[in-house]
């Protein structure tokens, strides 16, 4: 497999996930963050910026039916797991457009689901059709390979950590299924952004959760490599991969941003 973007800590590979993960090494992956498409691109409306604009995102998130699109999640969390370590775990974020869907694929794939989560997102976007309930949450499942393996969980971490402006996690107390958390910030998107980008912040959470230091991570739908910039500030191995070269160039300035401010505080 050629790689797009190489260096010790941080592998991009552009093109279908499913194809370069049939080549790649098995039980090699500590964590696996998957944000796959919503299927959402079929003709609707949004709110961005306080105006309405298309939903459109490209030809990779249009539906293509929902017997076609469970195969497609059923396809790629099959490929996950042969990569994935015994010990290993996985975390899907999606809509209820997506996450059931991906839910059932897990179980049927031989999943054990530990938790889904609330991502709370008190800055939501206005539902513009006023038809709706406004959506102001997406939906985290975290489930491990194989049940008679010992996953990784930091609960002491997740328990007495600086959560910053989550007010729904109390000092000293166990860490919750709902977490507050803000959609990304505007330095998040300095250098352009993702149609689905996630917050630096979820990913700190989910990555200090569910790995140790020095864990090989993998994104098979990588956008922007939220999951890859946190992954390297916190002293793991990235692996990410995507379709589309505009979102591969976007992460690699803002890899190379990272390591820039990391080096100037050495």
């Amino acid at each position: 497999m050629q790689r797009y973007y190489d260096t010790d800590e941080f592998k991009l590979f552009q093109g279908d996930c499913i194809k370069i993960l049939e080549k790649a090494t098995p039980e090699s992956i500590d964590m696996i963050f998957a944000d796959p498409p919503y299927m959402l691109s079929n003709g609707g409306i949004t709110c961005h910026a306080g105006k309405v604009v298309p939903v459109n995102k490209g030809k990779w998130d249009e539906s293509k039916g929902l017997d076609e699109d469970f195969e497609f999640h059923t396809r790629w969390i099959n490929a996950c797991k042969r990569v994935l370590k015994p010990s290993g775990t996985i975390w899907i974020s999606g809509t209820y457009h997506s996450i059931y869907a991906c839910g059932f694929a897990l179980q049927k794939s031989g999943f054990k689901i530990l938790n889904d989560i609330c991502w709370f997102k008190p800055n939501a976007s206005p539902n513009m059709s006023c038809k709706y309930f406004t959506a102001s949450h997406e939906t985290l499942l975290w489930a491990k390979k194989d049940n008679k393996e010992k996953h990784t969980f930091n609960y002491e971490t997740m328990k007495n950590g600086d959560w910053g402006k989550d007010e729904l996690k109390k000092p000293n107390k166990q860490m919750r299924s709902v977490w507050q958390i803000d959609t990304p910030k505007s330095y998040e998107k300095t250098f352009g952004k993702h149609p689905t980008q996630k917050p630096l912040e979820l990913l700190r959470r989910i990555i200090l959760a569910s790995t140790n230091k020095g864990d090989l991570i993998l994104d098979p739908f990588t956008g922007s490599s939220t999951t890859g910039i946190m992954a390297i500030e916190l002293g793991r191995n990235f692996i990410g991969i995507d379709l589309e070269k505009e979102y591969l160039d976007l992460s690699i300035k803002r890899f190379e941003q990272a390591k820039n401010k990391e080096l100037q505080w050495q």
